[in-house]
């Protein structure tokens, strides 16, 4: 295995609410699908290699599109989850190609940046860093006005996560404020605060606690669906074998640019052509491997 991290991207959802394959969405200047950017990204940020994680309906879609588009140089692996039983299930499914290192998890559907990402890399790169999460503000992690849900973290004095909340029904107020209308406390919430966007970084004694978390679960039921949220604030409350292991916060200073919603994708495209204009985003794919762009 190369010196450099593997970045796990979880590609097997449903996509309910956007009706269609977010992945393969086309947002970038030339039409290129978000999971384009994103490996484009992660390489020129530091990781070794990718593996996407797929689903039975639309992994054949995927597997075709990066077969026909990204150029061989591009260190891409496939992992199969054969049923929608949550990311920690899906992440699982990536174990063949991670062995016992410590390695990146990231959504399919969202555009993190090279910034956020290379902060990633660099820690997983750091011997004895240990598990972490990249947080966005919450201005930087909404696009549009339809509602979202995002993972409130809750961080101590020496930058270690203490808790991630999920709020639901997340929309913009206009005047840097956000509202909920989940009924929890508070309704209102700052654009400053840290979020998270399904970024982590995990070490190796993560993978333990995957599979114990996992077989936990279908040990009460089959079709049990375990969320990476939900495993790491039971890990956090020492609720998992082992107890409490230590999560640091990397604070990301970019906008994460996510497709949940079939209005976001022009959205989407648009904030991505001003960048690439604006010099904060290279004009080609593959850059960093010297690699034409995908066609």
């Amino acid at each position: 295995m190369s010196s450099r991290p593997t970045l796990v991207v979880l590609a097997a959802g449903r996509a309910r609410r956007y009706g269609g394959c977010k992945p393969l969405a086309p947002v970038g200047p030339e039409g290129e699908a978000v999971i384009d950017l994103l490996a484009s990204d992660a390489l020129a940020a530091g990781f070794g290699s990718v593996v996407l994680v797929v689903g039975p309906a639309t992994g054949p879609a995927i597997r075709y599109h990066v077969s026909r588009t990204w150029p061989d140089a591009v260190p891409v692996h496939f992992a199969l989850q054969p049923a929608p039983l949550g990311t920690v299930h899906a992440v699982l499914a990536a174990g063949p190609h991670l062995g016992d290192h410590p390695f990146g998890v990231a959504n399919a559907d969202d555009l993190y940046g090279e910034a956020a990402l290379r902060t990633l890399a660099d820690h997983l790169a750091t011997p004895g860093a240990g598990s972490a999460l990249v947080g966005f503000r919450l201005r930087n992690a909404v696009v549009g006005d339809s509602a979202v849900t995002r993972g409130v973290c809750r961080v101590a004095a020496d930058g270690s996560l203490t808790s991630v909340t999920e709020r639901r029904g997340v929309r913009a107020l206009g005047d840097g404020r956000f509202t909920t209308d989940d009924g929890e406390d508070p309704a209102e919430l700052d654009g400053d605060t840290l979020v998270s966007m399904n970024l982590w970084a995990f070490d190796a004694a993560m993978h333990k606690v995957l599979r114990a978390a996992m077989d936990e679960a279908t040990g009460a039921s089959e079709e049990a669906e375990v969320l990476l949220p939900e495993v790491v604030g039971a890990q956090l409350a020492g609720r998992l074998p082992g107890g409490p292991v230590p999560f640091t916060v990397l604070a990301a200073d970019g906008r994460c640019l996510g497709v949940t919603h079939p209005d976001d994708l022009e959205l989407v495209r648009s904030e991505l052509a001003h960048l690439v204009g604006a010099g904060h985003r290279p004009g080609r794919l593959w850059s960093s491997l010297g690699a034409p762009a995908a066609g």
